[in-house]
C-alpha cells in the first residue's frame, strides 16, 4: 500500500491516502479550500513506500497499524502544522498523536528498529552477498538462504533457527521461550499456537527479519504491559516503523525535585527486581543501560523505554543451545551488526549485574546531591555497595533492596503520581 501527496497551493498542503484500489480520499476541507482551476504537481509514493519502509516489505517488521497512517488516525507531529510535512527519514524515532475515534488523541512513540542509515547499509550488504551490484530484490535475496529455506520447513521455532542471530534475548534461548515469541506474535490476525502453521512464508520472513535486526517489539508482545510487564504498550508496526505507547527519557529528569527523583529511583530498583524475580522464573538482564533505556509515562510511571539491550534466560528451562553454536554466521547475522561482533557466553550472566548497572550509571545522576545531610550520606552510602561489582550477589542485592526501603518515605504522595494516588493514601504498597 502506499499514499498520494498532493501540493494544492503554496498556502494549503494536503496528504491523501491510497485506500482501495486507485480511489482517493479527499478531506472536507480540502474540498473547500482547493479551487478546481488550481494545477496538481504529479502524485508521489514517498510517504508510503520510503518513508515507512513499505517498499521493503517482506524484509520489513510488519502491517498491522498501517490502515491508521493512511486513515490519518496515527499523525506525526509535525502533521499539526499548516504545512502537513512529514519529519526527516534520518530520525530514530518520532512522536505523534494516535487515536481510535478521531476525536480524543494520546501520544505515541513512531520507531525504527534501527537508523536509516543503518537500514539502508544493510540492504546493500544483502546484495552484494550475492553479486556485486548495490541493488536488487531484497526479499527475494533473503529468501533463498539456508536459514530461511530451514524456517519455510519448520513447524515450531527452535533454538537452531535463530543460532547465531545477534540480539541479546537470543544468546540464551529455551523452547519456552521460543513458544512464546511464535504464540503471540502480534503481526498475524491467529497467534495462539506454539507451532507455526498459522504463519505464512510471508509471515516467517517478517518474524525472522526483526528478530535478526532488532527484538524491542518483539519483547513488547510477548510480555505485554497489561500482564504486569514494564513495557510500553505495542500498537502495531508498518513497513519498518513501530508504534507504541509514548514515554518521556529518564534524562529528562535528572533536574526534577527530590521528591520526583525518589519517586523514580524507586520504581527503578523495583523494575530491576522484577526483571530476576518473576511468576514467569526468566531472568532479565540488561547488556547495557543509558538514560534512554527507561522512560516515565504522563501518570509518573516507570518503564523499560527501550528493551533491545534485554537478554532472558530462562531459570525453569535452561538454555538449549550451547555457546559453541552462536558462533554460526550468516547474512541474517549482520543486519543490524558488526558480523565480526563475538558471542557473550550465558555463563558469564550475573543475577545482579542488573542493580550494578542501574546504580553505576543511572541512580547517581538521578539522586546526585538531591537530599540534605545525614540523608544524601545514606543514600551515597548505598548506591556504592549496590555498584560495587566485587561483592557477591546477595550483598548487592542487600544494599539496594535497603535504598530502596529508604527513599520509600522520601516520595511525596499526590496527584502528581497519578499511577499510585490517590491509592498511597489507603495502601502501605505504595
Amino acid at each position: 500500500m502506499g499514499c498520494w501527496i498532493y501540493y494544492l497551493s503554496s498556502n494549503v498542503v494536503g496528504l491523501f491516502p491510497l485506500l482501495q484500489f486507485l480511489t482517493l480520499s479527499r478531506s472536507p476541507l480540502s474540498e473547500a479550500t482547493t479551487s478546481p482551476n488550481v494545477p496538481h504537481v504529479k502524485p508521489s509514493y514517498s510517504f508510503g513506500r520510503t518513508f515507512l519502509g513499505l517498499d521493503k516489505c517482506n524484509a520489513c517488521i510488519g502491517t498491522s497499524i498501517c490502515k491508521k497512517f493512511f486513515k490519518e488516525e496515527i499523525r506525526f507531529d509535525s502533521w499539526l502544522s499548516p504545512r502537513l510535512k512529514l519529519p526527516p527519514s534520518y530520525l530514530l524515532s518520532y512522536s505523534g498523536n494516535y487515536t481510535d475515534d478521531a476525536k480524543s488523541w494520546r501520544l505515541v512513540d513512531i520507531t525504527r528498529l534501527t537508523t536509516k542509515y543503518q537500514h539502508d547499509q544493510a540492504d546493500k550488504r544483502i546484495c552484494t552477498s550475492v553479486s556485486n551490484t548495490k541493488a536488487c530484490s531484497i526479499e527475494r535475496v533473503l529468501r533463498k538462504t539456508e536459514r530461511f529455506q530451514k524456517w519455510l520447513k519448520a513447524k515450531r521455532l527452535t533454538p537452531d533457527l535463530i543460532q547465531g542471530l545477534p540480539s541479546p534475548m537470543l544468546r540464551c534461548p529455551s523452547q519456552r521461550l521460543l513458544d512464546r515469541i511464535v504464540r503471540r506474535y502480534a503481526e498475524v490476525p491467529d497467534a495462539g499456537s506454539i507451532y507455526m502453521d498459522h504463519l505464512t512464508d510471508r509471515d516467517k520472513l517478517r518474524l525472522l527479519y526483526t528478530l535478526s535486526v532488532n527484538t524491542h517489539p518483539i519483547l513488547l508482545q510477548i510480555f505485554p504491559d497489561v500482564e504486569g510487564w514494564p513495557f510500553p504498550r505495542y500498537l502495531g508496526s508498518c513497513g519498518r516503523l513501530i508504534v507504541s505507547a509514548s514515554t518521556r527519557p529518564l534524562t529528562e529528569f535528572y533536574s526534577s525535585s527530590p521528591d520526583v527523583a525518589a519517586d523514580l529511583a524507586f520504581q527503578l530498583l523495583s523494575v530491576v527486581n522484577s526483571m530476576g524475580n518473576n511468576d514467569l522464573n526468566y531472568l532479565f538482564y540488561f547488556v547495557r543501560v543509558d538514560a534512554g533505556t527507561f522512560g516515565i509515562f504522563n501518570n509518573g510511571h516507570l518503564f523499560i523505554r527501550d528493551a533491545s539491550t534485554l537478554g532472558i534466560i530462562d531459570k525453569q528451562e535452561g538454555s538449549q543451545l550451547i555457546d559453541g553454536q552462536q558462533e554460526y554466521r550468516d547474512i541474517f547475522s549482520c543486519l543490524a551488526s558488526d558480523c565480526q561482533s563475538t558471542f557473550l557466553s550465558c555463563k558469564t550472566v550475573r543475577e545482579n549485574q542488573n542493580f550494578i548497572m542501574v546504580c553505576q550509571e543511572i541512580l547517581p545522576k538521578l539522586l546526585k546531591g538531591k537530599f540534605l545531610q545525614p540523608v544524601q550520606e545514606k543514600i551515597d552510602s548505598f548506591l556504592r555497595l549496590c555498584a560495587n561489582s566485587f561483592l557477591d550477589s546477595q550483598e548487592v542485592n542487600d544494599a539496594a533492596t535497603k535504598l530502596a526501603e529508604f527513599l520509600r518515605p522520601l516520595r511525596s504522595c499526590d496527584s502528581r503520581f497519578a499511577y499510585r494516588y490517590p491509592d498511597c493514601k489507603y495502601n502501605d504498597k505504595y
